[in-house]
């Protein structure tokens, strides 16, 4: 069987990219259909603040209408509006485009034992310090560090490192080592992802020998 090289590897994994998942925020969660809630838009934050005051209990959720840096008229932006989100214990999910001058954002509230991010987590620390935390966001806050979820938060895909237990099982296999070294950042995500969330360390060492042979095999997950 002919050596495989770098290049060969990257190119047999551009072919399957279209397929991979992008795990980010909520986007692992299957969004409801986009016909069920209503697309909104709030021209700085304060307005988006009063929406959800008044709907945060009642609402499925929104895609909120969000201008692009070099729109014409400016919007609450992305980082604005998920502040106010957290606020009211309500989290960001899946971005798609809208026009030349938009894109839309779902906002919903959160999902019952649904995980943190250490982004998020961070942003409640600024935002408990301002004072601008709101009882519904603040129930969130407690119920996750009630039962471990707060604790765990998991890291951004800029930050996330390769843990060494993994590390080590990749080291111990040349094949799959050299298929996740010639993954682009999204593809290694959604393997460090899944391994940094999962709790119990007896199904952490399954989960990291399940994705080393996926590896070793080129396939992604």
């Amino acid at each position: 069987m002919p050596r495989r090289t770098r290049a060969s590897l990257q190119a047999e994994i551009k072919d399957k990219a279209g397929s991979l998942p992008m795990p980010a925020s909520n986007a692992i969660i299957p969004p409801n259909s986009s016909e069920s809630i209503p697309t909104l838009l709030f021209e700085d934050h304060s307005k988006w603040e009063s929406y959800l005051e008044n709907s945060y209990q009642n609402a499925l959720g929104v895609w909120l209408k969000i201008s692009k840096k070099n729109a014409e008229k400016p919007t609450v932006t992305y980082d604005q509006a998920l502040d106010v989100a957290l606020c009211f214990g309500w989290i960001d999910g899946q971005r798609k485009a809208f026009d030349e001058q938009h894109f839309i954002q779902r906002f919903t509230p959160r999902r019952k034992n649904s995980l943190w991010s250490k982004r998020n987590v961070d942003k409640v620390a600024a935002l408990t310090q301002a004072e601008r935390m709101r009882p519904a966001g603040q129930a969130e806050v407690n119920a996750a560090k009630a039962d471990g979820r707060w604790d765990r938060a998991y890291s951004s895909a800029s930050t996330m490192e390769v843990p060494s237990d993994f590390a080590e099982a990749l080291r111990r296999n040349n094949e799959a080592n050299k298929f996740f070294d010639a993954l682009n950042k999204t593809q290694r995500y959604a393997f460090l992802w899944r391994i940094e969330t999962t709790k119990r360390p007896e199904t952490r060492k399954r989960k990291i020998d399940q994705f080393v042979n996926l590896l070793a095999e080129h396939k992604t997950v």
